[in-house]
């Protein structure tokens, strides 16, 4: 007996349907033929792909392994094509039987790629949904932190909205983006729910910018949500920052004008202002009078920086920016006066010069001037300066001041009148040294000379002089405390003194 059966006759079906059979990866073609290896070769490489693309996930199977595949299928069905050409099949035995038998599970491999793509599919859509919700996460996590330290997870969330609707339009995290950006802006802005309006400024601006980074579908009516909560922000933090001194009041006026130049909240900022400085008015005369001086000062230099930056609203702001200028130059003289009664001699003089410098016409001009006499005699005599000087003048006691110096010599007066004037220089006369003054015989004004002199009248009770050299090196201005009485008259010399040999 032959030891195998003949080859069958050639059959162009039967290769077909051998062919169809092992497309379906499972080597049926060869289990037909009688070749179990080819067969398990085939079982082998499918089960290998479904262990990795199973289960599926949206990354899905690399692409090199599909195109591993589906060449070894090619293969597969062309070896098998070449050997049913003249095997007999072990079962149907006719080919045609075969053939629609090969058709029929070629629906294996399609129906397994179907379901895997929507599997697939299905993995994406989780992955997505999965990655907006972990953005939606981070928001929440950061509703508490500032937002200068967040804005960075905010702008990484931004981002992950953006691809979501413009890379996976059709996606359900997509369709779920609106909802999540709604909550976003809520998070957002939470120290504007909390009335920290301050705080609020920064992330509502950042809120504004928001619209240009997605589709305009997809911010909707959010694309003017921040812009109220904005304006009352700046306005309240200008207004509370006015009310307490800050003085970066005027930026965020001037923001606020900039950026909603037609809103109700830009409408407030003239009367806000004219308030400020009618209450910084109002403090002028009391015991906050320097603090109120300063405020206006302030007030005027910020408006004008307003103004410079933002413009003016009907001339509101020029008008209450000339208020304080005037106003707080008028105060100066309560403010000198505040400053002589408690104590500071030197501030009150300087200020109340300032102001007569300023006022040549003023009402307290003439006092102004008395008080800053009687401010610089209180700098060498502190004991002048225990009460405001008045605008009286003259008395029944005769004082006459000479000047035994070789400079000119101002001499000012305080006590129950207040009062100055310059003596001349003497010509002939000189300093004394500090020796000649710790002399028993020393007597200024007593060499029968022709002093430079004045004689003044004025009122019993204590005067305090002092005699202040207009030239030379000198160490001191000379002092003096009267005690003026009725009946007598009296001489005050004014002289010079230099320490030994040091020509000072």
């Amino acid at each position: 007996m032959p030891a195998s059966p003949p080859p069958a006759p050639p059959d162009a079906g039967r290769a077909v349907a051998v062919a169809l059979l092992n497309l379906s990866g499972l080597g049926l073609g060869y289990a037909l033929a009688r070749r179990r290896l080819l067969m398990a070769a085939c079982w082998v490489a499918t089960a290998i792909l479904l262990v990795i693309a199973l289960p599926a996930d949206a990354d899905g199977v690399p692409g090199a392994l599909l195109a591993g595949y589906a060449v070894l299928l090619l293969l597969a069905a062309a070896h098998g094509a070449y050997i049913g050409l003249r095997a007999r099949l072990l079962w149907p035995g006719r080919a045609p039987l075969a053939l629609l038998l090969g058709l029929v599970l070629l629906a294996v491999p399609a129906g397994g790629a179907l379901w895997y793509r929507d599997a697939r599919d299905e993995a994406v859509q989780q992955a997505l949904l999965d990655r907006l919700a972990s953005a939606d996460h981070l928001v929440a996590a950061d509703a508490s932190r500032s937002f200068g330290t967040a804005e960075p997870d905010y702008r990484q969330v931004l981002g992950v909205y953006r691809d979501l609707v413009v890379h996976h339009p059709g996606s359900r995290a997509a369709r779920k983006v609106p909802a999540s950006l709604r909550t976003y802006y809520s998070k957002v802005a939470a120290p504007y729910d909390g009335r920290d309006y301050c705080t609020a400024v920064a992330p509502l601006t950042y809120l504004r910018t928001v619209p240009g980074e997605l589709p305009k579908a997809t911010v909707g009516t959010l694309a003017d949500w921040p812009d109220d909560r904005l304006a009352t922000s700046l306005y309240e933090c200008g207004s509370q920052g006015l009310a307490s001194g800050d003085q970066d009041w005027g930026t965020r006026f001037g923001d606020l004008m900039k950026t909603f130049p037609r809103s109700p909240q830009t409408d407030k900022v003239v009367p806000a202002v004219d308030a400020a400085v009618k209450k910084a008015q109002k403090d002028v005369g009391g015991s906050g009078s320097c603090a109120a001086v300063e405020e206006l000062k302030q007030l005027d230099t910020r408006i004008g920086d307003l103004t410079s930056s933002a413009g003016d609203i009907d001339g509101g702001l020029a008008s209450a920016a000339s208020r304080a200028r005037r106003s707080g130059s008028d105060g100066a003289y309560d403010c000198g006066v505040q400053e002589y009664r408690s104590g500071d001699f030197t501030g009150a003089r300087q200020t109340m010069d300032d102001f007569v410098a300023a006022h040549p016409h003023h009402r307290n001009r003439a006092r102004a001037q008395k008080i800053a006499i009687a401010a610089e005699v209180a700098q060498t005599i502190p004991a002048a300066g225990k009460k405001l000087p008045t605008t009286a003048s003259g008395g029944s006691i005769s004082v006459t001041v000479k000047n035994d110096s070789p400079d000119d010599v101002t001499v000012l007066y305080t006590g129950p009148v207040t009062g100055s004037f310059t003596l001349k220089a003497c010509g002939s006369c000189r300093s004394y040294l500090l020796a000649d003054t710790l002399m028993s015989t020393f007597k200024p004004c007593g060499g029968g000379k022709d002093y430079p002199q004045r004689t003044i009248q004025l009122p019993v009770g204590t005067t305090y002089f002092v005699h202040k050299p207009n030239g030379g090196q000198v160490t001191t201005a000379g002092s003096d405390t009267a005690e003026l009485r009725s009946g007598y008259i009296y001489t005050e010399c004014a002289y010079v003194t230099q320490g030994f040999g040091s020509g000072t």
